[in-house]
């Protein structure tokens, strides 16, 4: 079968082979072209099964419309979440996404973003893994446009969105202050993540701001490495230890999944036994007994901005933009009157 190409559609609706390409490239109010001619090129398109030649396009143009997206688990929820919005906001703006998920590894988030490149992206939007700021800042020298998402390093001035991670936390633990909980504990993972150090800093101010008591131990980190026993472990600490807590604050959603797994194994009732409150929401909380209270991200609205903003920079508008959402805090029957 012949392939379709514009002289094939400009003989098909009775126009010039410019007007055609005019209308496929997106340049119909630019060139002023009549709506409804438009209309019928774009319908003709479609009849004709016209498949446009993506590799002559980018070569004309300097674009091929894609985005390189780095996720760093595409089994969390926040992962899933975000590609969603961006894809989403990426087919509104005529841009495909393609992405990869660096498990974390700096070592495979430095190759992800070179195999982007090489695919000849026109920009990406990166999810940094811990230790990853000398790629970053080697971005910064190559011109390439890129917004970082959800997680950024304070000693380098790039382009992100973000989630204010300090007043998140810092609400969260209000909340639990105004619920009546004076032994309050937090659960966290020793990092040097600046997005998870925040959420430390907004819990220990809260406390300090409302005049309750903070005491050592009921600050717990734990290795990532090993997040499940550990988890087990301080939450022995928290509910049975000699400074016993009437609540736990999780710093992410997976910590609370396995702090929930065992207070169920031990029958440790929530809320009756201990409060709970997650930093973030996820999917497995439909299946606990009792509607968890956590802290919703605006990922939708984080994805869109992502994609919105690394455009612009595509375009040339090379204006420094730093933009930090805020939580919902969405109230389950978890934390105890």
């Amino acid at each position: 079968m012949k392939k379709v190409n514009l002289k094939d559609i400009a003989e098909y609706v009775g126009v010039s082979t410019a007007l055609v390409s005019y209308v496929l490239n997106g340049q119909t109010a630019e060139k002023q072209v009549n709506k409804l001619t438009a209309e019928r090129i774009t319908k003709a398109a479609e009849e004709l099964n016209y498949q446009p030649n993506q590799i002559a396009k980018s070569l004309k143009t300097k674009k091929t419309h894609t985005i390189g997206l780095v996720v760093a688990d595409i089994n969390f929820r926040f992962s899933t979440g975000i590609t969603r919005s961006i894809e989403e906001e990426a087919k509104k703006n005529n841009y495909t996404v393609i992405y990869g998920s660096s498990n974390e590894s700096a070592e495979k988030f430095a190759k992800l973003i070179n195999v982007m490149i090489n695919h000849r992206v026109d920009g990406l939007i990166l999810v940094p893994t811990e230790g990853s700021e000398n790629e970053i800042e080697i971005l910064q020298h190559s011109g390439i446009p890129f917004v970082l998402v959800d997680r950024h390093f304070p000693g380098i001035q790039c382009n992100y969105i973000a989630l204010d991670n300090y007043q998140a936390a810092y609400n969260a633990t209000s909340y639990l202050i105004d619920k009546g909980h004076s032994k309050i504990a937090f659960v966290n993972y020793r990092t040097t993540f600046f997005h998870l150090l925040e959420r430390n800093r907004g819990y220990l101010d809260a406390l300090k701001d409302r005049g309750v008591e903070f005491k050592k131990p009921w600050l717990q980190l734990i290795d990532n490495a090993d997040g499940k026993n550990d988890v087990t472990a301080c939450l022995n600490h928290i509910v049975e230890g000699v400074e016993p807590c009437d609540s736990v604050f999780f710093a992410t959603d997976t910590l609370t999944i396995n702090g929930l797994k065992y207070l169920n194994k031990q029958k440790w009732n929530v809320p009756e036994k201990i409060s709970v409150l997650s930093f973030d929401e996820s999917d497995a909380f439909d299946l606990f007994y009792t509607p968890i209270t956590f802290s919703r991200q605006p990922l939708m609205e984080m994805g869109n901005l992502a994609v919105s903003n690394l455009i612009k920079l595509i375009d040339g508008d090379n204006q420094l933009r730093q933009i930090s959402l805020q939580a919902k805090l969405v109230s389950g029957a978890s934390c105890k009157e």
